[in-house]
């Protein structure tokens, strides 16, 4: 079996399950957290940043239908984990302690990188030398300062219809239900 195929086969089972994964390691973190009102505020600001880094990107991507290079897909490939990124490095500066960082780091890394390989490969395979243009120019993961153009048209403008049908709003309830745990938390135990 070579790489690629073992890859994919990986990346495709961590597909599945990054998001139940997701939801028990905040149960976990939830759990062990040792909230401030500080690092409440914190790790809000960082969460929202976040959120709103997903509500955009949804609004961008057309999945397996066209390459996204427009909106946050100018400075970064995956917005949409970076957007997660935030809001995990914010729930975790939330919790306020070091440790649950270091695990965060370690289970994003884990779960992530495999992920947005695969991802990669089946964008490489599904938009042949569009992608490689926009693979070399825009990086896999922290976002470029300025915005890599292509070919713009109406078709890359944000979608708000999007947002909905990839239920992105779940994102933002989610955070609602994670932050209300964190400050009964705070306030209450």
């Amino acid at each position: 079996m070579t790489y690629t195929k073992s890859m994919r086969r990986g990346g495709t089972w961590i597909q599945r399950w990054r998001v139940p994964l997701g939801f028990l390691c905040g149960a976990a973190f939830i759990f062990f957290a040792k909230p401030t009102p500080i690092t409440l505020l914190i790790g809000a600001s960082v969460s929202m940043l976040g959120l709103a880094l997903r509500a955009w990107a949804a609004g961008h991507i057309r999945k397996n239908a066209q390459l996204a290079t427009s909106g946050p897909y100018a400075f970064t490939r995956n917005p949409l984990y970076f957007g997660s990124f935030l809001l995990g490095l914010g729930f975790t500066i939330a919790s306020g302690r070091l440790l649950l960082g270091v695990l965060f780091a370690a289970l994003f890394l884990g779960i992530y990188l495999p992920v947005m390989r695969v991802e990669a490969s089946t964008m490489a395979q599904l938009f042949g030398e569009d992608f490689e243009t926009y693979r070399r120019s825009v990086p896999l993961f922290f976002p470029r300062i300025t915005p890599f153009r292509q070919n713009e048209s109406a078709a890359n403008k944000f979608d708000g219809t999007l947002y909905l049908r990839y239920r992105e709003y779940r994102a933002a309830l989610g955070l609602v239900v994670a932050w209300g745990l964190l400050l009964i938390k705070t306030y209450y135990f």
